[in-house]
């Protein structure tokens, strides 16, 4: 049971990486900008992760890790912000290559992206003494409004394969925080989370994830642009 985490990186990593050497895919040749995009990602999430690893914010269940650590956070953790990112990525390319008209509204974008934002902010402030909660909502709230200013047509079509995304992440976040096993992969302290759960899933990992993958196609956008010039 010590690799279960990193069953749960490698599986939720292995088809997406080899369905992109897919001939009418070929998401293999944005590699370049897919990985480089996933290392600058990393350069936030993993200090974040560090200091609220160290401040007993959350932390890791040893019988489902093998217990080397890098920075005193599990090899799988760090495994973690490569696999499911790019996952994710794929997921988001491979909707847009079969449904390249996928997307919300273009009128509903800026309402809808500024009253997310806004609930965001407010819920920030309402649960300010929550460390998780106040810097996930916090950046998610900016996030979304950088995205509206830089590239609205990756959130239009974000806020769609998002939707779909959340399928496989409630199987792989489920996991982790304790569905289907006996203990949980990942705990949390609850004074520093609002308390709603979706089944076994802290609210705030969904902005968790919303957050991360944005970030990390926004980067991917940038770098393709960059590159294409």
């Amino acid at each position: 049971m010590n690799s279960l985490y990193l069953w749960i990186n490698l599986g939720a990593f292995s088809i997406p990486f080899l369905y992109s050497f897919h001939p009418k895919l070929k998401l293999y040749k944005q590699w370049k900008a897919i990985f480089l995009a996933i290392a600058l990602t990393m350069c936030f999430y993993i200090p974040w992760d560090i200091v609220f690893t160290q401040n007993g914010f959350w932390g890791f269940n040893k019988l489902y890790y093998l217990e080397k650590t890098i920075l005193k956070l599990p090899i799988e953790e760090w495994l973690f912000f490569i696999c499911i990112p790019y996952a994710c990525i794929f997921t988001h390319y491979a909707l847009l290559f079969y449904f390249p008209n996928l997307g919300i509204s273009e009128k509903i974008l800026k309402p809808l992206s500024y009253g997310i934002a806004f609930l965001l902010f407010v819920l920030s402030f309402i649960y300010h003494s929550n460390w998780y909660t106040v810097i996930n909502f916090l950046y998610a709230g900016i996030l979304i409004l950088c995205c509206i200013k830089t590239n609205p047509t990756l959130l239009r079509r974000y806020f769609v394969t998002f939707s779909v995304i959340l399928i496989p992440f409630f199987i792989v976040n489920g996991l982790l925080t304790g569905s289907f096993i006996p203990e949980e992969v990942v705990w949390y302290n609850p004074n520093q989370i609002i308390g709603i759960r979706l089944f076994t899933i802290p609210i705030e990992d969904t902005v968790y994830a919303f957050t991360m993958v944005l970030t990390n196609l926004w980067l991917v956008e940038f770098f393709k642009k960059k590159f294409t010039h």
